[in-house]
């Protein structure tokens, strides 16, 4: 891994290094995603650009939630859930708040953009 030098920041916001393991092959998969914090939880959206299907490490997180997540300077183990319809209706404004080309990405798909939470494994 990079131990946090790649992908710090992008558009004003921090960046992590998600693991997860491919749904076909069990093989790790890293991407890099803006995030916001939540005390211990971490928030992503699983945008993929407003695309009409979902990106790959979404849907590796029906297979196993858990997943390897990179900060700067430290690797930690975390289980992804997606937000409930209360609880995305909550964050999506802090996320397009933070991050506005969200709003353009969730008016360019009819399926609705995941909100998903990263909490530290127990």
């Amino acid at each position: 891994m990079t131990q946090g030098r790649l992908g710090k920041r992008l558009v004003d916001n921090d960046m992590l290094l998600l693991t997860t393991s491919g749904r076909a092959t069990g093989e790790a998969h890293t991407v890099p995603l803006l995030y916001l914090r939540d005390g211990d939880r971490l928030v992503v959206t699983a945008s993929y650009g407003g695309r009409d299907h979902y990106p790959d490490w979404y849907l590796n997180l029906e297979s196993g939630p858990e997943v390897v997540v990179e900060l700067p300077g430290t690797r930690v183990r975390m289980v992804a859930r997606t937000a409930n319809s209360n609880e995305r209706a909550r964050w999506w404004p802090r996320i397009v708040d933070a991050y506005h080309a969200y709003a353009a990405y969730q008016s360019r798909t009819q399926r609705e953009i995941p909100v998903v939470f990263l909490d530290p494994r127990p």
